[in-house]
Formats: structure tokens, C-alpha cells, sequence
């Protein structure tokens, strides 16, 4: 009964780590399509600016070492006296969790110089970008109207009216950091997750050689299991 609880508990934990995988295969592949379409024909300018800017291929690799690992997983649950695979699980398990946390370091260091970073990728951008960005966030010009430029659009149609509104910095830079700390804070809670999971591994490993140290000292007294 209790093998079975602690196997049960392992595979629960197991099938969630999947499902950490399947969300990053699952952004990757619904992401990875705006980064090469035009700009102008998107609604979201702001979180295809940010996904540029992030590891969003890194995480994709990611999601396909946590599906190996899972599929690894399932022969050393299912077959109790092999330990082999459930070894080969523990390390990978600690790769996936090492790239995971590499990947929220990452993006949390970004963001301490995040101001600055916007900054330079705001003038990288084509007035017809910079128009949209002024669009999504009712804002003109970066820092204000005129420093840089506002672009003519029908949110900054005058500069008397482009005066009236904040700079882009403002809305961009509270935007970009609030989705940035959901991205870094879900990667770490991943990185948790794993730990636990190597942890749930680790007690499988121990329950099932305690019972093969106990199935041998049975064969040496003469009374198989």
C-alpha cells in the first residue's frame, strides 16, 4: 500500500511536470509564427516586441527535454526492479530544471535595466511601428511628444494633441514588466516543480532498493517474497 501511494504520488507529480512542457511547447508554437509576420498586421505590437527579446527558442528546446524526460520516466515506473531509467529521469530532471531557471535568470536580469533596454528598442522601430505602439497605449513620442518625435497618427494627430497625452515609456515600460514577471515567476515556479518531482524520484529509488535489499536477505534465509 504504501509502494503504491508513493508511485501514485510520482506519476501525479510526473504528469504535471508533462503538462509544465506541454504550456512552453504551446506558447512557442502560437509565438513563434509573429515573429517573422509584419508588424502592421498585428494587434498586440507590445507582447511581439517583448517575445523578440526573449529566449522564446531556448524555451522551446526546453519543452522537448521535459517531454523526454517524462517519456523516460514512465519504463522506471513501470518496471519495478529496473532503477536504470528512474536514475537517467533524476539527471535529466535536473537538466530540465537548470535550463528552466537559466532561462527565468534570463529574462529577471533584463528587467533590471528594462527602462533603458526600451529605450534603444523603441528607436529601432519603423515610424509605422512606433505608431501602432502609440496606438495600443494612448501614448506619444517616448519619453514625451517631442523627445523623440511623436508619429502623425489618429491617437497623435496634432502636436498640440500629442501634448496633451503621456510619453510611451510610461504605459510600455509598466506593461513589459508586468508580463516579464509573470514569464520569469512561472519559470521558477517550473524550476519548483522539477525539484520536487527529483525529490519524488528519489523516494521512489530508496523505497524500491530498500525492498530489494529486503528480498535478498530473504533469499539468503530460505524465504522468497
Amino acid at each position: 500500500m504504501v509502494d503504491n501511494k508513493i508511485l501514485i504520488t510520482f506519476l501525479a507529480i510526473d504528469i504535471i511536470f508533462l503538462l509544465t512542457g506541454a504550456l512552453m511547447l504551446a506558447v512557442g508554437i502560437i509565438y513563434m509564427p509573429s515573429m517573422t509576420s509584419s508588424i502592421a498586421m498585428q494587434t498586440d505590437v507590445g507582447t511581439r516586441l517583448l517575445l523578440q527579446n526573449t529566449p522564446l527558442t531556448a524555451a522551446l528546446a526546453n519543452a522537448v527535454l521535459v517531454f523526454f524526460t517524462f517519456f523516460v520516466s514512465i519504463p522506471g515506473a513501470i518496471i519495478s526492479k529496473n532503477r536504470t531509467f528512474l536514475r537517467v529521469t533524476s539527471w535529466l530532471i535536473i537538466a530540465c530544471a537548470l535550463f528552466s531557471l537559466a532561462l527565468g535568470l534570463d529574462i529577471w536580469f533584463s528587467t533590471l535595466s528594462s527602462r533603458t533596454n526600451f529605450g534603444i528598442l523603441w528607436s529601432q522601430q519603423t515610424a509605422a511601428e512606433q505608431s501602432l505602439l502609440q496606438q495600443q497605449f494612448n501614448c506619444c513620442g517616448w519619453m514625451n511628444s517631442t523627445s523623440p518625435p511623436f508619429v502623425t497618427d489618429n491617437v497623435c494627430p496634432t502636436a498640440a494633441a500629442a501634448a496633451q497625452k503621456v510619453g510611451c515609456v510610461v504605459p510600455f515600460w509598466s506593461f513589459a514588466n508586468s508580463f516579464l514577471d509573470i514569464v520569469f515567476t512561472s519559470l521558477f515556479g517550473i524550476v519548483a516543480l522539477d525539484g520536487i518531482l527529483f525529490l519524488s524520484t528519489v523516494v521512489v529509488l530508496k523505497d524500491r532498493a530498500q525492498k530489494e535489499r529486503y528480498r535478498l536477505i530473504d533469499e539468503k534465509t530460505g524465504q522468497r517474497i
